[in-house]
């Protein structure tokens, strides 16, 4: 169940590049996460927000080339450190891709944050979602499964941290 902030200065890409970009990021960011990138329900989910900067400073000078900023957010315990380090390569790539030659293939000029949304964060629908709830509907309504894989999730990524 991503959600996806993706900054694309105004100009970056064609409409089509920046379309084929969206699906393809979400995409990645659903199979780290474990899913089908194909199932309507986990797609039905799965949010990109496009923000258009009008412009990028780089030390204060206007960018020469494009700078992209990419945040894919997740509920705690959907990616441990090699997923968030496969979503922020495979991302990156995504974003030189969608250039097609348009400038220089420079990974320096695309940043990602991949932020866990800690457990009892997780709000919409006006309420707060716990990540057994979310896993329950991605998994076919298996609650027991989901509440098992929950826990084991975010008592990994919390061990992860200390």
């Amino acid at each position: 169940m991503p959600m996806l902030d993706l900054y694309v200065p105004a100009g970056a890409l064609t409409p089509e590049a920046e379309q084929s970009l969206a699906g393809r990021i979400t995409e990645i960011l659903i199979r780290y996460e474990g899913f089908d990138p194909g199932d309507p329900a986990t797609r039905s989910v799965s949010w990109l927000f496009l923000h258009r900067p009008a412009a990028v400073y780089v030390g204060g000078s206007l960018a020469e080339a494009p700078r992209y900023k990419i945040v894919p957010s997740v509920p705690e315990g959907q990616l441990d450190a090699a997923g968030r380090a496969g979503v922020v390569a495979e991302i990156t790539e995504a974003v030189l891709d969608a250039e097609n030659g348009a400038w220089p293939r420079d990974t320096g000029r695309i940043w990602v944050f991949p932020t866990d949304v800690p457990e009892g964060h997780w709000g919409g629908r006006g309420r707060i979602t716990p990540l057994a709830t979310i896993l329950a509907r991605l998994t076919g309504g298996d609650t027991e499964r989901a509440r098992s894989l929950a826990t084991a999730r975010i008592a990994a990524s919390r061990a992860a941290r200390t």
